[in-house]
């Protein structure tokens, strides 16, 4: 049987889950916020200036960087609310206007951009996070990347395992695994902001504060299965695996109302059964990751180490305990190396 192991350096040797033990939630560090070149109509010329145009494909498989394939390969803030229905009211008001008039559409469209330029000036950026388009209407066709295949994928119709969403938009989305650190100013900062993001939650890191989750699922994320322990799925028998991630979509369907249908296997490493026992828990996508951020660094798959149009960014719930910063610190590295890249975030549950 084909095992497809890679190398999540944020958890090797379960350094980083030792620390995380004390089961508490912890008290944010102080983001230290970068100067902020210009001012808010400086900030609001790029924005109009920052339309996300095509790009080319993704990369193919392979390269270096966080997890370089060995034996066989393999591993948000959502849109603005929508705006409330159209009003059926008496007959005098459906005779308004439905449209906005030029004038109202300027005010509200500079009141915006005032509003992002402000809260990109609060969080120390560089420049205000790039708009992404709007979700396509057809979804791309998403496939195993080659190598990540396990032996009968196709013919037992497992999930596919995948790096990089198929499309040409300069977009890349931003996902983030266990929930060890419960950071408010990290809530506070991407709800200010608006950028999307796709959370993978271990239960025995969140069980402390289910309600720190909560709140995050109240801003529009998405909460997916990263199983129940963090355990080396491919050491584990079939039953076991099946135990760690059905009863981690029992947790979520139990505490946030939606059973997910995105699953992320520990260390990004699985084998036919990690995939099979995920078919039968309902997990639809697994997706795993192209690069991974950190609070001082990022690392790349790919072999020129670029972005990619479509890429998964891959990082942890991490803090002080395990970083040289925050939270906001690294959502900052973030933001400020992709926005000056031409690339939007955008929500990956809105591409599948």
């Amino acid at each position: 049987m084909r095992l497809v192991v890679q190398n999540d350096k944020s958890h090797r040797n379960g350094a980083a889950v030792r620390r995380h033990r004390r089961g508490r939630p912890r008290r944010p560090g102080r983001a230290g916020h970068a100067g902020f070149r210009g001012g808010v109509a400086a900030l609001a010329a790029a924005a109009i200036a920052s339309a996300c145009a095509p790009a080319g494909a993704p990369g193919g498989p392979g390269g270096t960087g966080t997890a370089r394939p060995t034996t066989a390969p393999t591993i948000s803030r959502q849109p603005l609310k929508a705006p409330p229905p159209a009003t059926t009211g008496t007959p005098s008001t459906q005779t308004r206007p439905t449209h906005t008039p030029p004038t109202q559409k300027y005010r509200s469209g500079k009141s915006a951009l005032a509003a992002r330029a402000a809260a990109a000036r609060r969080w120390g950026l560089a420049r205000i996070p790039l708009t992404p388009p709007p979700p396509p209407l057809i979804k791309p066709k998403v496939t195993t990347r080659e190598g990540f295949e396990v032996d009968g994928h196709e013919e037992l119709g497992l999930p596919p395992v995948f790096t990089t969403v198929p499309t040409k938009q300069r977009v890349v989305f931003l996902t983030i695994d266990d929930g060890a650190e419960k950071d408010p100013a990290f809530l506070r900062m991407m709800n200010d902001l608006q950028v999307p993001y796709t959370a993978f939650l271990s239960d025995y890191l969140i069980k402390d504060d289910y309600g720190y989750f909560k709140r995050m699922q109240r801003d529009g994320v998405a909460l997916n299965n990263h199983t129940l322990h963090h355990p080396y799925l491919p050491a584990l028998s079939y039953r076991r695996q099946q135990y760690e991630i059905c009863a981690m979509q029992d947790v979520i369907e139990e505490r946030y109302g939606k059973r997910p249908l995105l699953f992320r296997p520990p260390f990004g490493n699985y084998d036919r059964d990690s995939l099979r026992a995920a078919k039968s828990c309902g997990v639809r996508y697994v997706p795993l990751w192209n690069e991974e951020v950190f609070v001082d660094h990022w690392e790349y798959r790919e072999w020129d180490q670029r972005i990619r149009p479509g890429d998964i960014v891959l990082t942890h719930f991490r803090g002080r305990d395990d970083w040289k910063g925050t939270m906001p610190d690294m959502i900052r590295r973030f933001l400020n190396k992709v926005t000056a890249e031409g690339y939007a975030v955008a929500r990956l549950e809105d591409y599948l």
